[in-house]
């Protein structure tokens, strides 16, 4: 079966054995697509040769010894890591700081033809894909989850209070829509003009505003946190959701004096994926059309051109 992985800074096919459980608990999935995130592409331009690529996946069970009511046929969504739920992490509700979920993946990753799915990812992190959402839109569960648990963190930025999200890729647009959903009055601001359109196009405001409740960042930029310093009222909360080429922090005096909170949100839970999900069916977070397809085989197409901003977000297909 053909596997997407790291090489040289850049992602390249490679043929591997096809998988099987062999006695194992869990699932054999037939991958249909993956989303590419950012993450994926860090990974790829360091180079990270051991690094599971693609996680953002629908696939359908093809083999499955389980004590879940999943079956061969069935069409899923799954998020690659798995909190254990008994841990101090886990009951203080930094589920993505657990240390089991740190070590649990999906194998060998969303970007080949067949994965491997735990027994446990079955039970607490998968739901059916529901028959409303395409294969694209679906591939929004994971990332969608991520923004989910970011507003959880920023306790809901105060129902009916006013958020600003910095960087309006697929994160930033999805994000946005989120916070909507909660009841969160929410612009978003980016560098690119076509982006602070689309945004409109979701009947959200855009542009830097001024002492909001809340920050969502969502840009890998460093310019960001300055913006980021400036929007915040007093007494506000910044919400850091991405990481920086410079990796610089926010300045000690500015965080004493205002005090300001700035938290940071990683990973989703299970309870953030089931909100995920329902953003989804209902309408609420509407994601048709932000992703461009391209196929396993154009996989290195689709991370140069996710690189170089000429798509919002890259989804391969994996089964045609």
């Amino acid at each position: 079966m053909k596997v997407a992985r790291a090489q040289n800074g850049n992602i390249v096919l490679r043929e591997t054995a096809k998988l099987h459980l062999n006695g194992c608990k869990g699932a054999i999935v037939e991958v249909i697509c993956c989303g590419l995130c950012g993450s994926d592409i860090v990974k790829i331009r360091q180079d990270v040769t051991q690094a599971v690529l693609g996680h953002e996946i629908v696939a359908q069970i093809v083999e499955i010894d389980s004590d879940t009511d999943f079956k061969v046929g069935d069409e899923i969504v799954t998020s690659h890591h798995v909190p254990c739920g008994q841990c101090e992490f886990c009951k203080n509700g930094n589920v993505s700081m657990c240390r089991h979920f740190k070590e649990t993946n999906i194998e060998p990753g969303g970007f080949s033809e067949y994965v491997y799915v735990s027994d446990e990812h079955l039970k607490k992190m998968a739901c059916l894909k529901p028959a409303e959402l395409s294969y694209d839109e679906a591939t929004f569960y994971e990332p969608l989850g991520c923004c989910v648990r970011a507003i959880r963190r920023g306790d809901k930025c105060i129902m009916g209070g006013t958020a600003l999200v910095i960087g309006l890729g697929s994160i930033g647009i999805i994000m946005a829509q989120a916070l909507r959903a909660y009841g969160v009055n929410v612009t978003g601001v980016d560098l690119l003009e076509e982006r602070m359109n689309l945004l409109k196009k979701y009947g959200i405001n855009t542009g830097e505003t001024a002492n909001v409740d809340a920050v969502f960042m969502t840009s890998g930029s460093d310019k960001a946190i300055e913006t980021a310093l400036k929007s915040v009222r007093d007494g506000g909360k910044i919400v850091v959701f991405s990481s920086t080429p410079q990796n610089s922090g926010y300045a000690n005096n500015e965080i004493y004096y205002r005090e300001l909170t700035v938290m940071g949100s990683y990973s989703p839970g299970p309870e953030d994926l089931k909100e995920s999900l329902e953003l989804l069916e209902s309408g609420k977070v509407n994601v048709k059309g932000l992703s461009t397809e391209y196929t396993l085989e154009n996989i290195e197409q689709a991370f140069e051109d996710a690189v170089s901003n000429k798509v919002l977000k890259a989804c391969i297909r994996v089964k045609t």
